[in-house]
């Protein structure tokens, strides 16, 4: 068994800070797993429980609809039962007995008895409202998800109030301001203008100096990390001229050349990157993610709802050419680097010793296996090749995404994988049997490295 951990951080993209600030008591499991429609007509829930029923042929009232929470159960209970290799069957059941004490397996004929015991629970456990499931988890940090024009008077509530001993603090995703390309761009100026108590953001130095009064409210709050949900990472370093001709023309609606596009992306990336550093805040960089592949089902529910799949992008070039240019100015950020890919783990992993610094250890990180890699073998995989490559005892560990407050189990999830494989290095003689060693390592990976790195 691995050590006990003592306190975890999550980053997660979910987490409405409304509902930890209200306190909010789920009715039911379908309710805390399944999630499903909003009134507002987005969809709320865990896409990887979604994604793994329609695998099962599962319709759709089932899976974010509105058939009677008991049957949306069931019908995840049935497909669980098929899910052997998926870490779900190992996710869902180690919720199951850490925040319920329920230690059977969830199968449709224990499904009943499982509904009935963790539901009373739901109800009346105060250990079960939103807090106690964070407090119960021993969450010391939540990074919230947050465009820059969010108004964040869920985190200031939360702020100033003494009885949330969790800190809740605000990420800066500003891929709206970034996406150029992208319908929407126009009216989402027009926003963040908006946001900042202006009519208009007339040139790139307006965008700039917008989102540097966001992001600077956003660090008042708390803010310890970007995050930059990207197709792919350009370098295509331009005048500030040019830039501004781009978003000139994309104001007007006119397509733009991939020169354009990616020349207007360079300078708010670089300018973000200096402000970043600026102000201590970490630049995360997700990329090579396929969104919304299912044309129907996106017009009907919108992003986000479990039709993403894997991209191959080849920018690892592109980013050492980022940070090399940053660097060049000593104003590289502390930097964690994503790629859904799996096959960009030796690139990142040799990537990142060529801007590491005596500022901080491990201040270029490879980012946990994100997303579809969040696997047993994903996990592996990524550490392996962060060991083989760099240094794994400065890795910041697990990052959650699910959205779901139960989810905090993948972080064991995440631990126990990790203690095995280090314990199977030292029995096979590959690393001393050295115990304090080894806990500082293990500890390390598991809170203080993080702690140190978001300067908690």
């Amino acid at each position: 068994m691995p050590p006990p951990c003592r306190w975890r951080i999550t980053t997660v993209t979910f987490p409405p800070p409304r509902e930890i600030y209200e306190n909010r008591r789920f009715d039911n499991l379908a309710q805390v797993w399944l999630g499903g429609g909003n009134p507002d007509g987005t969809y709320f829930g865990d896409h990887y429980k979604w994604r793994l029923m329609r695998s099962n042929g599962v319709n759709e009232d089932y899976v974010t609809g509105s058939k009677p929470d008991f049957e949306r159960f069931m019908k995840f209970a049935e497909t669980l039962v098929k899910a052997i290799g998926n870490p779900m069957v190992h996710w869902c059941n180690l919720e199951l007995r850490q925040f319920f004490g329920y230690d059977k397996p969830l199968t449709p004929e224990t499904a009943q008895e499982c509904w009935d015991f963790c539901n009373e629970k739901l109800r009346t456990d105060p250990a079960l409202t939103v807090r106690g499931i964070i407090e119960k988890a021993n969450v010391a940090m939540i990074g919230t998800t947050d465009d820059p024009t969010d108004a964040l008077e869920w985190h200031e509530k939360i702020a100033a109030d003494p009885s949330i001993q969790v800190r809740v603090c605000p990420s800066f995703r500003p891929d709206k301001a970034i996406n150029i390309h992208k319908e929407g761009f126009a009216d989402y100026m027009a926003k963040l203008a908006q946001s900042v108590g202006r009519e208009r953001l007339n040139s790139v130095e307006d965008v700039c100096a917008a989102l540097s009064a966001r992001l600077e409210f956003f660090k008042n709050l708390g803010c310890r990390a970007s995050d930059h949900g990207l197709d792919y990472i350009p370098f295509r370093p331009c005048s500030a001229e040019a830039a501004n001709a781009a978003y000139q023309k994309a104001l007007k609606g006119e397509t733009l050349t991939l020169e354009e596009t990616e020349g207007y992306q360079t300078a708010i990336l670089l300018y973000l990157g200096r402000e970043y550093r600026r102000l201590g805040i970490a630049m995360q960089l997700h990329y090579s993610c396929l969104r919304n592949m299912n044309a129907r089902m996106y017009a009907k529910m919108g992003p986000d709802t479990g039709f993403d799949m894997i991209a191959q992008n080849t920018c690892g070039g592109a980013i050492a050419q980022l940070l090399s240019a940053l660097d060049g100015e000593n104003a590289c950020p502390k930097t964690i680097l994503y790629s859904l890919n799996p096959a960009d783990n030796a690139q990142l992993g040799t990537l990142l010793g060529c801007f590491q610094s005596d500022e901080l250890p491990g201040k270029i990180q490879h980012g946990s296996a994100w997303w579809f890699n969040d696997t047993k073998s994903g996990m592996e995989e990524q550490m392996k090749s962060l060991a083989n490559l760099g240094l794994l005892g400065n890795f910041v560990g697990m990052l959650t995404d699910s959205r779901s407050f139960l989810s905090y189990a993948r972080h064991d999830y995440f631990r126990r994988i990790l203690c095995n494989l280090i314990g199977n290095w030292v029995e096979n003689g590959e690393y001393p049997n050295d115990d304090r060693a080894l806990r500082e390592i293990v500890e390390g990976i598991c809170f203080n490295n993080a702690s140190r790195y978001f300067d908690l």
